[in-house]
């Protein structure tokens, strides 16, 4: 692997998905090792994306004000500020990892990630975080689409639901096969120790 081309993307590793709200990831806490692993030993090429709710139902367009209605309890205006950080954990981190903030599931939709990372040379990605049907894929699939090789490190991505996990990472792994890879993390280590 070439020492300037790839980046750590972790997704949405923030406490609103880790601790006691309806949008809790219940087992975030057995991924967390192997992000840390990843994160510890390259901190100055993780980038953590945080996702934050608006203030308010209204304050975002189309089909997202009516997802905020539904989940209201979720605005900026109701929850802890706090939520939004990253975990504890992972938050020691920045400095030298970055955040890049987002406002929809994908991080690529105001074009400052891309930007950043064309500048940069970065031609891959890989992806850690959660959740592996939401998020991730979505991150996943803006970065197919820009053209960036993804490697999605399969036990350090968590969600919700078992069943739409497992069907994600076949997802990737078979109809995305050129541009993806699916493996473990000890896996990618193993392959990224001289850089």
């Amino acid at each position: 692997m070439h020492r300037e081309s790839w980046i750590h993307l972790c997704i949405d590793m923030q406490r609103m998905f880790a601790e006691d709200t309806p949008w809790q990831i219940a087992w975030m806490p057995k991924v967390i090792d192997a992000v840390l692993e990843v994160t510890t030993r390259f901190p100055e090429r993780t980038i953590f994306t945080r996702f934050i709710p608006p203030s308010s139902t209204d304050e975002l367009p189309g089909m997202w004000r009516d997802y905020y209605e539904k989940w209201p309890m979720m605005t900026r205006t109701r929850i802890d500020p706090g939520l939004v950080d990253l975990v504890a954990e992972l938050k020691r981190y920045v400095p030298p990892a970055r955040i890049f903030e987002k406002r929809t599931y994908s991080p690529w939709t105001n074009g400052r990630l891309h930007s950043v990372l064309s500048h940069q040379g970065v031609g891959t990605l890989v992806l850690t975080g959660g959740e592996t049907d939401v998020c991730v894929l979505a991150a996943a699939l803006g970065a197919i689409d820009l053209g960036y090789k993804v490697i999605l490190l399969k036990d350090a991505v968590c969600s919700t639901g078992d069943r739409t996990h497992d069907a994600t990472l076949e997802l990737l792994e078979n109809r995305f096969s050129v541009q993806t890879e699916v493996m473990l993390c000890e896996q990618w280590l193993s392959s990224a120790q001289g850089c």
